[in-house]
């Protein structure tokens, strides 16, 4: 782990024995709202001027109505607001030497970083008072969130865009420009105090996907994937805590069955019997502290006196892992996603390995804005967020697999592997560690 700042608030985050499980700690609500609001401080102070200045815009302007939310303003909102209230406008003004100016258009204060700037007192036009709020200002760039690319980005709803400009008049309209760049820049970046949080939220997800590929939930001949799959919905919910989407647990086994992605992703049998011999992979992902997790790993379910892998499939395993080894060694600050791609998938095919690699950010979103290193059905590159280059300080679930053919099943089989890791200076790391060998069911003591 990397040396950083020590979080107020970080000495709640301890291992703890809680629901008959060592999981690191979960926070009380009230210590969360505490702990999410003051990153939330953090990054405006620290990060958002250099993004500023890094993308050009002298004023972001973010407008949003209740249960409509642009999905940044949800990143800009205080702990106890769950949406925007009826119109939020929030203000963001660069004023240089590394600060920002926070307004908030609103009959609030929104939160403690954006103190309210409207009096529908004295002025009950909202938008007119947004117009005086940027004439005061007179900003060259005003940034707005429209964008082709990135959902993220695009979060400005016409009727606002339209009204906006109508309100703020031709000359200021005509200052508009699209934040995506900045807008990107404020969700894929992470800061110092969010990487210390980081890892134990990995960490938690990690210690989740171990319980359920265990003995304690999986009775081979009885227990179905769909089982599994509602397991950790429950655990999640009883840890007080909430998933990003549906998890999913698939098998590879000798038999016929040729792999495929739908398949094992959205077609998959529901009550699919686990049984000794199978190798099961899930696909899982929390949401915590505002941080997504996005996992994927295997078990294998051992059969009678099996007390191991057998080695066909370590082998295979370790195919993936050197899939990941190449693929992270590419990442350059200033490459785009797809040259990673190109370079890894040529460098892989080059090993004899055959890669399909599908990463992508990972931050407030799951599925995040941000680079996009290949999707698993487009391996020539990514137009768009794959176009865009990588910066330093990002997360990204390194999402990829690696097929191999099992010459004792008679078939070729996928080894589909998925972790969270850190892009810094240093390089890619992985937040919380990531598997280096195939679980079992059950578990083996290890060898004295």
């Amino acid at each position: 782990m990397k040396k950083l700042l020590l979080l107020p608030l970080l000495f709640l985050l301890v291992y703890t024995h809680s629901f008959g499980q060592n999981y690191p700690q979960i926070l009380s609500m009230k210590e969360r709202a505490e702990v999410i609001d003051d990153l939330l401080k953090d990054k405006v102070q620290n990060v958002l001027p250099g993004l500023m200045e890094r993308t050009g815009i002298d004023m972001w302007v973010v407008v949003s109505r209740e249960y409509n939310e642009d999905p940044v303003i949800k990143t800009l909102l205080p702990a106890t607001w769950h949406a925007a209230r009826r119109r939020t406008i929030l203000v963001m003004h660069n004023l240089g030497n590394g600060k920002v100016e926070t307004l908030a258009v609103a009959r609030y204060d929104v939160g403690e970083m954006f103190k309210r700037a409207w009096d529908p007192e004295s002025e009950p036009d909202q938008w007119k008072r947004l117009a005086e709020v940027i004439e005061e200002r007179d900003p060259e760039k005003i940034g707005i969130n429209i964008s082709e690319i990135w959902g993220h980005a695009d979060g400005l709803v016409v009727t606002d865009h339209e009204e906006m400009k109508a309100a703020i008049g031709e000359e200021y309209a005509n200052r508009l420009v699209s934040a995506e760049k900045l807008a990107v820049g404020w969700l894929e970046t992470r800061t110092q105090k969010e990487m210390q949080i980081y890892p134990q939220i990995v960490r938690i997800a990690h210690d989740i996907i171990a319980e359920g590929f265990s003995d304690k939930v999986i009775q081979p001949g009885v227990t179905t994937t769909e089982d599994v799959v509602w397991w950790y919905r429950e655990k999640i919910r009883e840890l007080k805590l909430i998933t990003w989407f549906h998890p999913s647990v698939s098998i590879q086994r000798a038999d016929p069955e040729s792999f495929d992605h739908l398949r094992t992703f959205d077609s998959r049998p529901g009550e699919n019997v686990i049984i000794p011999g199978d190798l099961l992979h899930v696909d899982f992902g929390i949401k915590y502290l505002r941080l997504n997790t996005d996992t994927q790993q295997h078990a294998y379910v051992l059969r009678p006196g099996e007390t191991e892998v057998p080695e066909y499939l370590r082998k295979a395993f370790e195919n993936g892992n050197r899939v990941q080894d190449i693929f992270t060694n590419n990442f350059r600050e200033g490459r785009t996603g797809n040259e990673v791609l190109k370079m890894s998938r040529e460098q892989a095919i080059e090993e004899g390995l055959k890669p399909s690699i599908y990463t992508h950010p990972l931050g407030y979103h799951g599925h995040a804005a941000g680079t996009t290193l290949g999707m698993w059905d487009a391996q020539d590159g990514v137009p768009g967020d794959g176009d865009y280059p990588l910066h330093l300080n990002t997360a990204y679930s390194i999402e990829l697999n690696a097929a191999t053919y099992i010459e004792e099943w008679g078939k070729e089989i996928r080894i589909m592997l998925e972790e969270d890791a850190f892009f810094d200076e240093t390089g890619v790391w992985y937040i919380d560690g990531r598997q280096r060998e195939i679980m079992t069911v059950p578990r083996v003591p290890a060898k004295q």
